[in-house]
């Protein structure tokens, strides 16, 4: 791993990079990278402090002559999305990442990179050590847990920073400053059902649905794949009606900001039916195959048979859930009248976990709009409560509203100018940055988020593109050196 990144520039980001790889990061697991920053922090004499829900914030005075302008705030979260692929052996709580660099990118073995945030990181960390980047107070912010639930920027309290502008470094278009985000909410479906036992001479198979890209449910939502557990649920629904299929257990997807690229399912069918399950699995995996060709090509669905099981869903319960299944809203739902391409809101089915007696679907939900998301929350809430669910939600998180006229989109528009001559686009995001939470709680801040090229966050196919961290590297040094200063 050191030899690929050794050769990359600029050195010192890749080189922190490198060591943010070796440590295990998943969500809710960051005590490790948290002691690294601390230690790097007293290596470099630099003030550090956690506050009461685990987020870090380095200070690193001015330099000489720079004392006059505005702080700045460098944000990036120390957590990463873990997804890997089937084929590999990989705990996420123990194993580093493996890069491997492909041409001009840089991606895993198999698995997610952790671009998305530790670009943002490793940079952040550059800029406190460097002693030839001129800038003014600068307070680096590492917060926790962005991708399963931003408890992080949700926990920040008011007061603890002093800085007046945020450069967010979770950005994922080196060609695009973003000055808003969507906002979201995950919706929890529950319920419980009695088991009952599997009818006399049935065979038992397992499905299953694999072979998709996946990706970022909110970067990616657009791109038309595949979403497993959607695939899974027309398989199991055209059974019902013509074979008399029962379900035993579900488990597809995993995490609720990831578009499902896998799902497996247990399933009985009379004996007599078998060769037309056969055939009808068949026939649903080249109608699928056809529909994604240009998507999601990779689409497979596999047909095992299995040892017996011992249960089944009653079929009052299995006709409610797939059904509810079936009708939940998934995907694009409308795009942005106000930015060209971008998408204003979405659901992604994201989690389907069924058997033992037990059923739990996660969702999430974005837009750009607040009511849009309150809306499609209550399309999504009302599926599984007509299926008798329990529905919840959680971690609810407001979207960053867009302001054209900011001073340091003035700033940053400038020195990328200057630095690449041409104009850089100015958008929003249809995904959840911190933004939103981190803005309501310091409403003075002025923000701006930007950062380098990464493609297929989220899933095992994460890349990033290593020109574009150059570029994204001398934006901030020449951004920070640009700062206006204190009223």
């Amino acid at each position: 791993m050191t030899n690929i990144l050794d050769s990359l520039r600029p050195q010192p980001l890749w080189n922190y990079f490198s060591q943010l790889c070796e440590i295990p990061r998943p969500s809710g697991e960051e005590e490790a990278v948290r002691l690294m920053i601390i230690d790097f922090a007293k290596a470099h004499n630099l003030d550090c402090e956690i506050d009461s829900v685990g987020n870090v914030v380095v200070r690193k005075p001015a330099t000489a002559g720079m004392e006059d302008r505005k702080g700045v705030i460098l944000q990036s979260h120390l957590d990463m999305v873990a997804q890997k692929n089937n084929a590999i052996q990989h705990d996420f709580s123990l194993d580093p990442i493996t890069p491997v660099q492909d041409g001009d990118w840089l991606r895993a073995n198999e698995t997610t990179l952790g671009a998305d945030n530790g670009v943002g990181v490793a940079a952040a960390m550059a800029v406190l050590s460097s002693e030839t980047i001129a800038h003014g107070p600068i307070e680096a912010l590492f917060t926790i847990d962005e991708e399963s639930g931003m408890t992080g920027a949700e926990g920040l309290k008011s007061g603890w920073l002093n800085g007046e502008i945020l450069f967010n470094l979770d950005s994922e278009d080196e060609k695009e400053l973003f000055v808003g985000c969507a906002g979201g909410v995950d919706i929890i479906a529950s319920g419980s059902y009695t088991p009952q036992q599997v009818p006399e001479n049935s065979k038992f198979f397992e499905i299953n649905v694999s072979g998709l890209k996946g990706g970022h449910s909110g970067c990616d939502i657009h791109l038309g794949r595949g979403n497993a557990n959607k695939i899974m649920n027309r398989v199991l629904k055209r059974a019902i009606q013509q074979l008399d299929l029962a379900v035993s257990s579900i488990d597809g997807g995993s995490l609720r900001n990831a578009i499902p690229r896998e799902s497996i399912a247990n399933i009985v069918i009379p004996a007599a039916n078998v060769e037309r399950f056969r055939e009808l699995v068949a026939e649903i995996a080249s109608i699928v195959r056809e529909e994604l060709k240009a998507a999601d090509a990779g689409v497979v669905i596999n047909l095992t048979e299995i040892s017996p099981l011992s249960d089944v869903m009653p079929t009052a319960e299995q006709t409610r859930w797939l059904n509810a299944l079936y009708c939940c809203p998934n995907g694009v739902q409308r795009m942005s009248d106000d930015f060209l391409g971008v998408v204003e809101t979405s659901n992604n089915l994201a989690h389907v976990l069924l058997g033992n007696g037990k059923i739990k679907v996660e969702c999430m939900v974005r837009s750009l709009i607040d009511s849009s998301t309150e809306d499609l929350t209550e399309a999504v809430r009302s599926c599984f409560s007509l299926a008798g669910g329990d529905v919840s939600l959680e971690a609810p998180s407001p979207g960053w509203r867009p302001n054209t006229e900011s001073p340091i989109l003035r700033v940053v528009s400038s020195s990328y100018e200057k630095l690449f001559a041409r104009t850089p686009a100015v958008t929003v995001i249809h995904a959840g940055l911190e933004c939103g939470l981190l803005g309501g709680t310091y409403p003075e801040w002025d923000m701006i988020s930007f950062g380098p090229t990464i493609k297929f966050p989220h899933s095992p196919d994460e890349k990033v593109h290593i020109p574009s961290v150059e570029k994204f590297w001398h934006l901030l040094c020449d951004s920070l050196t640009a700062v206006p200063e204190k009223r």
